[in-house]
């Protein structure tokens, strides 16, 4: 009789320490999930977006390049831009075409020489600085520099604030 209650108790303990293990192991996939983009570096890289001479001193026009981390399925979606200004024939600006308020693309309406938001009426300067309406911060720039003829931009995610 006695070996009853000691057997049932053995039985009971081997399923919570099998359950506790299983719960373990479907785990560690989750956390590591969690916990990755914590540890992981955004990455970057250099990607040209035209020829200097194509770019006329003190126009701001739109340029598309490859994002710095596309997903083997991404196709067009792994394209980004950004405004790009010839500032003197040796300097560029680079700003995001992404509002800093929420992510939407804005514009560059050369007669006002402003930056335009069309969602929620965000204006910028032409050195990105906030104007008027809702953005918390100026346009995020990338940083630019020219190597052999090229121009190009130092990519990274989205710079959303």
């Amino acid at each position: 009789m006695e070996t009853t209650p000691s057997r049932r108790r053995f039985l009971a303990r081997l399923s919570i320490a099998l359950s506790g293990a299983i719960a373990a192991v479907a785990g560690v996939p989750v956390v590591g999930f969690l916990v990755s983009p914590l540890l992981r570096k955004a990455p970057r890289a250099w990607r040209p977006v035209g020829a200097v001479d194509g770019f006329a001193v003190g126009e701001t026009v739109s340029v598309v390049f490859e994002d710095a981390s596309p997903l083997p399925w991404a196709g067009v979606t792994a394209r980004s831009a950004a405004w790009l200004r010839r500032d003197d024939p040796g300097h560029f600006t680079a700003f995001s075409v992404h509002c800093t308020h929420l992510g939407c693309p804005v514009r560059w309406v050369a007669d006002a020489q402003l930056f335009l938001c069309p969602c929620h009426g965000g204006v910028y300067y032409p050195d990105g600085s906030r104007a008027a309406g809702p953005p918390p911060k100026p346009l995020p720039q990338y940083p630019v520099r020219v190597r052999n003829g090229q121009v190009e931009i130092l990519t990274s995610p989205i710079p959303i604030v």
